[in-house]
């Protein structure tokens, strides 16, 4: 196959997109962290605000009105910024000592991005972790064949999802001009909005992400009725937000990334919301 012709780069998220299928390590302990203050929330309720900074997501969990009720049940008041502080600097460790476990490449992704890069795009990476939990994640995707040219955490923009920022950085480090020549993928809708907002063509992952929220183990035990009900879910958020492409998977994204590729080149762009 020929290298793309106008396209220059692919900015792919972390979690429930390259690697952990399901999204599940955050999940499982945004849950933790509220469990041990005594407010029970659920898996929905932790997934919700995916996408974001770490500590931006507890806050935004603990401002959802059935939590913030719960909380005040058990504290006498509102959720404080030291209380969401507090929640964050537990975050860390426990994030940090169950990631090994949840750091596997999803199936098809490692040699997707060997022939994005064969075909000449440039592979950026951005994510709502700090670079102490990449720490572990990033060497673990490099042993199993996946290892893109840029990797972007939390820290490194003034703003996480959905603010443009990152976008803007990875295409500084990598030496792209033209945000239209980037496609953003990400499977949160937050991630959609952050890459319409930098001006990016934009795709929404479905089946190994946050939106449908289930292992590969747990989606094998679903009917294939209900599996494409949680695909179809998740693709209606993200379209919500101005996905311009859905996939199941990034391993499905090539004939897409080639659509997008032939529509530049007739002189179409991404445009903003």
């Amino acid at each position: 196959m020929s290298s793309f012709q106008q396209l220059e780069s692919v900015v792919l998220d972390w979690a429930g997109t390259t690697v952990d299928h399901g999204c599940m390590a955050p999940a499982i302990v945004f849950q933790k962290i509220f469990a041990q203050r005594g407010v029970a929330i659920t898996a929905a309720q932790a997934r919700e605000p995916m996408g974001r900074a770490k500590r931006d997501h507890i806050a935004a969990i603990a401002a959802m009105p059935e939590v913030a009720a719960k909380w005040e049940q058990v504290f006498g008041g509102g959720c404080t910024d030291d209380d969401v502080d507090g929640m964050y600097a537990e975050f860390l460790p426990l994030q940090k000592e169950i990631l090994a476990d949840h750091s596997g490449v999803i199936d098809g992704v490692a040699e997707a991005a060997a022939e994005f890069r064969r075909r000449g795009l440039s592979i950026g990476s951005s994510t709502g972790y700090t670079r102490e939990l990449m720490a572990v994640v990033t060497p673990a995707a490099a042993a199993q064949g996946y290892a893109p040219d840029c990797v972007l955490c939390s820290e490194d923009a003034p703003a996480g999802r959905p603010a443009p920022y990152l976008l803007y950085e990875s295409a500084m480090r990598l030496g792209v001009s033209r945000l239209w020549n980037v496609v953003k993928v990400d499977d949160t809708p937050v991630g959609i909005t952050a890459g319409r907002n930098a001006g990016c063509w934009t795709v929404g992952v479905t089946r190994t992400g946050n939106g449908v929220g289930h292992s590969v183990a747990e989606l094998a035990e679903r009917s294939p009725a209900d599996v494409a009900a949680l695909c179809q879910r998740s693709a209606d958020a993200l379209n919500a937000q101005g996905a311009h492409y859905i996939v199941e998977s990034v391993a499905d994204l090539l004939p897409v990334l080639e659509e997008i590729d032939g529509r530049l080149a007739a002189g179409e762009r991404p445009g903003q919301i």
